[in-house]
């Protein structure tokens, strides 16, 4: 068995296998015509089922051979231009290199005897992170698994700084359009149940600047402590970025900490076209970042930013086996003194490659596509009597709801949206998201391939209208 150890004794077996590996998806992605089979549950099911994982195969074909019968062959395809669900992004080369380097490595940034430059590239790409949002020199940060882990520290971050004893005090002020995220976070800090202050947005889905000063007056009046208010600069449904200056000054005069949820619009920073649309950010306590959504990464990949790197203390502590204090005044740096985690993948170097590959504008000019790609949707679905667009897009996601001419009950039209988003599902043909809006269901495009194009989204809206008017015709039809 030490035969499938990876190291110097086996460094051919390691290149044959991932070759083999390799070649394997590769080929997969060459065919794949459609984003996703349509296989169901049931049918899916039994075949993972039947395999008795006791009985290994003992053979790298035959394994991959069972992979893609279980696995590949009928996975959803983010790649595929008519994936337009999620915030799933196709993934770029130099990153998937990244991907392979560090899998392989296996260096652990946890602390510098795991990882060595492992340390030194991250802290590299959080100051340049860092300088592109514009924090400042004392700024700081570290990577993370994703949108909500970094949400969740931030807010960590917020609640020491708010130096309250009484948790029951504190409040959290965020958009009703904001990330579940922030919720959760309060929960699990120990927050009260009525602890986030839901603010209304306007028609453009943005937070309303009087609203939340109202709240935050509200909340003083009240004999509590505004927290923190989290801003959203790219709304998962929407793509909304709330007004951050003014919400800046707002966060100022009652001194509550500003964290800025970037998860989605992160991609702005080096947009070479649309940057603008971040100002204000500088001026956050903390950020969020998701490469893994607007700069083309693979999950995972993502951090967390803070504008004082003092306040990254609060998820300080110390082992003697693994980071003593003495480390600190040994200069050692150990990331896992601003960490919630302890081991941790060395993702930052899937960023480093794409950089160094690619540049921070040729990932911006890919981002900046999928954004005119939106607003070239939106018009489609403005000037189509079929479809009614809930708000023109800031960044790459389209909510909009097929509206029959001959049907006028709400409840009836939500029936043919959700039926034609399954069958366009069970079919394969494409994949789309689905929301709600006002209480009523709504069929989403989240836009993040630069090569779906017009034409794709006017295919998929004839597709969505066949699967919901062959609904109402057999609803019809039963009535009868």
């Amino acid at each position: 068995m030490r035969s499938h150890l990876l190291n110097d004794l086996t460094a051919e077996h390691y290149r044959r296998s991932v070759t083999e590996g390799v070649e394997r998806v590769a080929a997969q992605l060459a065919t794949t015509g459609r984003p996703f089979t349509g296989i169901t549950v049931d049918a899916l099911a039994p075949r993972v089922e039947r395999i008795d994982l006791d009985r290994p195969l003992h053979d790298t074909t035959a394994v991959l051979d069972e992979l893609e019968e279980v696995y590949l062959r009928d996975a959803v395809y983010f790649h595929h231009p008519r994936y337009l669900a999620h915030l799933n992004c196709p993934v770029v080369i130099p990153a998937v290199l990244g991907e392979a380097v560090l899998s392989a490595v296996n260096s652990s940034l946890d602390t510098w005897d795991q990882s060595a430059g492992g340390t030194l590239i991250e802290r590299k790409l959080i100051d340049w992170t860092a300088g592109r949002i514009g924090l400042g020199p004392a700024a700081d940060g570290v990577f993370t698994s994703g949108g909500t882990q970094s949400n969740l520290q931030a807010l960590l971050l917020a609640r020491e700084e708010a130096k309250c004893e009484n948790l029951a005090e504190l409040r959290i002020f965020a958009s009703e359009v904001s990330h579940f995220s922030v919720r959760k976070a309060a929960k699990l800090l120990g927050l009260s149940a009525d602890s986030v202050v839901s603010v209304p947005v306007g028609q453009d889905k943005r937070m309303g600047t009087v609203a939340l000063a109202h709240e935050l007056e509200r909340c003083v009046q009240d004999g509590l402590t505004p927290m923190a208010v989290v801003a959203t600069a790219g709304s998962t449904d929407f793509g909304s970025i709330d007004p951050l200056p003014g919400i800046a000054e707002l966060c100022a005069r009652y001194g509550a900490w500003l964290h800025v949820d970037a998860a989605y619009g992160c991609g702005l920073l080096v947009s070479p076209r649309r940057r603008e649309l971040l100002a204000g950010i500088e001026q956050a306590d903390s950020v969020t970042v998701d490469y893994h959504k607007s700069f083309f990464q693979p999950v995972s990949s993502s951090a967390v930013l803070v504008r004082d790197a003092a306040t990254l203390r609060h998820a300080t502590y110390h082992a003697e086996y693994l980071n003593p204090r003495r480390m600190v005044q040994e200069r050692i740096p150990n990331q896992v003194d601003k960490s919630l985690q302890t081991t941790r993948r060395f993702d930052a170097l899937k960023l480093w490659m794409t950089l160094r590959v690619m540049g921070a504008d040729g990932i911006g000019q890919l981002f900046d596509e999928v954004c005119d790609l939106a607003h070239q949707g939106w018009q489609l679905l403005a000037a189509d009597p079929r479809f009614d667009v809930v708000v023109e897009p800031q960044l790459s996601t389209l909510v909009f709801r097929y509206i029959p001419a001959a049907v006028t009950d709400p409840a009836e039209i939500d029936r043919a949206n959700l039926y034609a988003r399954k069958a366009l599902f069970a079919s394969g043909d494409a994949v789309v998201a689905g929301t709600k809006v006002s209480g009523r269901h709504h069929l989403k495009f989240t836009l993040l391939n630069p090569e779906t194009t017009a034409q794709d989204i006017t295919a998929v809206l004839d597709l969505i209208a066949g699967h919901a008017e062959q609904y109402l015709g057999d609803s019809l039809d039963r009535a009868c």
